[in-house]
């Protein structure tokens, strides 16, 4: 890798601290990015502490063993094994040393590649909190490698890390090599192999003083075992030529754990050679993959014996006293719902001052700039295009901001796996486990960060399903239209068993259709489109940690960036090509025709309030004829016979189309449409305008049926174009935005066209 920075890879367990670590390390600064051919984000910085100043830091996903089993892990194992790209410099893996035997699991792992390996023991403070002894030189002696004991949220430990980091990278390759053959078992030689078949140790000079300690005599492996993995180890030296003795080794002992899933990438050769493998063994009466599981963990024991002293638990401790209320199946589902109340209470009342300040701020700017330009094309465009284009994505960020930093809390703080192993009963009758629900929950406030959330997932096929179905949750953006569509065709003093306003239980009727078509989506998605077996949701139940306010915020601060960046830009561009749509083409006849009639209403009204009211009124009727008459008006005529089996007419189509940029903006458009300006949902005058628009054979427009097939469709349909950007981002291809926004367009229409039709038929159409 001459002339180019050397690489250090981060790898660790889920929950060992191994982000904020790599924090710790590059000094927050990262930049972010995806796997090539995949979705997985690869997070990246330099070192900035310590002799190893300048190298590069990439955070692998986490995974707790080299055995992939998803997207995710399969990254890591590449890069580690080198596998489609150089292999790397160094290694950094990062074990919690409340759990280490799990931890040493994957280190023995990463050296048996042959890579020169630092084992950071995170968490260092809670082992020894805990009772829990470590003898880091000694462990060091057995693994041989070095060990630095860190606590990464107080800062402890990090220098030490670094400085060993630097010294691993001054280790050459083959002396790593030949430290992975010593550790590797021995095995009996084959015809025509030399000393390295046998594990004998190869380019390593005796004295070395950057030779790490080699590691003693590991448990013997059965003799049938090593035959297993010298077969397919065979096959791997034949066939790729870049693979030294440890990496072919290494790559063997994968296979044979990992080849039984057909979703991961391999060449059809080491896929049939790990299958001859488990045939002969199977022959033979063995389970290969629990005798390499076995021999690996007494190898993790070998090495921990005489370094680690476990506190002996005397009595129930706290945490399990704490466990048996949260992970209760009906005490844990209360306190969750208590939970997600207080969050998402704060989520609105937090959110909504800073929204108006931002909405106020765009206001402001459009205001000073329409003032500074002068009148055109140009202005418009500026204004009404790029700056409220750009109000559109920032308006997203505070709610953004907060549910990322509610989920990073929930989950540093080790409560959100214990929510999803109460949930995950609940889950698996739609085939997700546990994990997807807090997503799917808050897609109930808004889509755009609970897709965001899906990341939380580490199966793709799940985060893909959830976010297929998260835009169906009845989120805040739809509140509007609910609320302006009951107030037009219900009475307000209307009760149902006089009691409950009609209002109300429509409401939440609509928020039940969301619920059970959120859940029916998911199972078909589920049996369909992305088939497979529901992933089992595995995890250990972390102990409970007070979050680190520094690692909080740099977690919210990157999800934010990553929002304005990336879907940020298409949602800009969206926008301008809506109002584009809404603006365009100028009619100059009626313009001037509306200008001569101001300029009557100013000659003949003194003025004072009457003046102004009657200009406001000329605006008001220019503005609805030049909806009409821009591409999205005629749309709107365009697509009238594909609506009125809905029982819409062109100008629900017109306020349809005004909603792709952001459901509540339905309002606003209706408001433009019926000549009363630019409203809310509680304008009376808008309300007064659609109970009074009829239709051409001079029948009522917004009757009870029309508006409960136009509330229906508003559930079920994608009018939201900031959703579809966010999902391509995350999906990482438009066929999955197209997808959602295809199936859910299709059950809309469906379902709305069933109730309309079918309460005709019934006689409901009525006024």
């Amino acid at each position: 890798m001459t002339g180019q920075a050397p690489v250090v890879l981060l790898a660790g367990n889920p929950n060992a601290g191994k982000t904020s670590l790599f924090n710790r390390l590059t000094g927050s600064r990262a930049k972010v990015g995806n796997y090539p051919g995949v979705t997985v984000e690869r997070r990246s910085g330099k070192l900035t502490v310590g002799d190893a100043r300048g190298a590069e830091l990439v955070d692998l996903p986490g995974t707790y063993s080299l055995t992939a089993r998803s997207s995710e892990e399969s990254v890591a194992v590449d890069a580690l094994l080198g596998r489609g790209s150089a292999p790397p410099d160094a290694v950094i893996v990062v074990a919690d040393a409340t759990a280490l035997r799990r931890g040493l699991y994957l280190a023995t792992q990463v050296l048996d590649a042959g890579r020169p390996v630092v084992l950071a023991l995170n968490m260092i403070d809670e082992a020894r909190a805990s009772g829990h002894t470590v003898d880091a030189e000694r462990l060091a002696g057995a693994l041989g490698c070095e060990v630095v004991e860190t606590a990464a949220t107080k800062n402890q430990g990090v220098a030490e890390l670094a400085q060993a980091t630097a010294r691993a990278l001054k280790q050459a390759p083959k002396q790593a090599t030949a430290r992975a053959l010593k550790q590797a078992p021995k095995q009996a030689p084959k015809q025509g192999e030399g000393a390295e078949a046998k594990g004998e140790p190869s380019g390593t000079e005796d004295g070395d003083p950057n030779a790490a300690p080699a590691m003693p005599t590991t448990p013997a492996m059965p003799e049938a075992l090593a035959r297993s993995i010298a077969q397919v180890e065979e096959v791997v030296r034949r066939e790729d030529a870049r693979a030294d003795a440890a990496g072919a080794r290494a790559l063997a002992m994968w296979a044979i754990l990992s080849l039984g899933d057909d979703e991961l990438t391999a060449p059809s050769w080491l896929r049939e050679a790990a299958a001859r493998a488990h045939e002969e063994a199977q022959r033979e009466g063995r389970n290969l993959d629990e005798e390499l599981v076995a021999w690996r963990y007494g190898r993790v024991d070998a090495a921990l014996e005489g370094a680690l002293t476990e506190a002996r638990e005397e009595g129930e401790s706290t945490s399990s006293r704490v466990d048996a209320v949260l992970v209760h199946p009906v005490w844990g589902l209360a306190a969750f719902a208590v939970v997600m109340l207080v969050v998402f209470q704060m989520l609105f009342a937090w959110s909504e001052p800073l929204v108006g300040a931002i909405e106020g701020a765009v206001a402001a700017v459009q205001d000073l700039v329409r003032g500074a330009l002068p009148a055109g094309a140009i202005r418009d465009l500026i204004v009404d295009g790029a700056i409220a284009g750009v109000g559109n994505v920032v308006v997203f960020v505070p709610q953004i901001a907060l549910l990322f930093a509610f989920i990073t809390v929930l989950e540093d703080s080790g409560y959100l796996a214990r929510v999803a192993f109460v949930i995950d009963r609940v889950m698996a009758a739609v085939g997700l486990h546990g994990r997807a629900f807090v997503p799917m929950l808050s897609g109930y406030a808004c889509a755009i960060p609970a897709v965001l959330a899906t990341r939380t997932l580490e199966n793709r096929r799940d985060r893909l399903i959830t976010m297929m179905v998260v835009p169906l949750a009845s989120c805040s953006a739809r509140l509007p239209v609910y609320v302006l569509v009951t107030a037009v065709i219900f009475d307000p003093e209307a009760k149902v068993l006089g009691v409950l306003s009609v209002g109300a239980v429509v409401l939440l009727a609509m928020y039940g259709l969301s619920m059970v078509a959120t859940l029916v989506a998911a199972a078909v998605l589920r049996r369909t489109v992305l088939k497979g077996p529901r992933t089992a949701l595995v995890l250990e139940l972390p102990p409970y940690r007070l979050p680190s306010v520094r690692d909080v915020l740099l977690a919210t601060w990157a999800r934010v960036r990553d929002f304005l960046t990336a879907a940020g830009t298409v949602i800009l561009a969206l926008s301008v090509v809506i109002w584009g749509l809404l603006s365009y083409p100028k009619d100059p006849a009626a313009e001037a025709r509306w200008e001569a009639k101001r300029a009557e209403v100013t000659a003949s009204v003194a003025e004072g309030e009457e003046r102004d009211a009657a200009l406001e009124a000329a605006s008001q009727a220019e503005a609805g004829e030049a909806l009409r008459h821009s591409a999205g008006g005629r749309l709107g005529h365009v697509i009238e016979p594909v609506i009125e089996p809905l029982g819409f007419d062109w100008r629900l189509g017109v306020g349809i189309i005004g909603a792709f940029a952001a459901r509540e903006v339905f309002v606003s458009t209706l408001g433009i449409v019926f000549d009363v300006g630019s409203v809310d949902e509680e304008s009376q005058p808008l309300r007064e305008a659609l109970r009074d628009a009829r239709r051409p054979d001079g029948s009522k427009l917004m009757t009870p049926l029309v508006g409960v097939s136009l509330m229906v469709f508003f559930v079920l349909a994608c009018q939201c174009m900031s959703t579809i950007a966010v999902v391509r981002r995350e999906s990482g291809a438009w066929k999955w935005a197209g997808l959602m926004f295809g199936y859910m367009t299709v059950l809309a229409y469906v379902a709305s066209l069933g109730v309309y039709q079918v309460g005709r038929l019934l006689g409901l159409d009525g006024a």
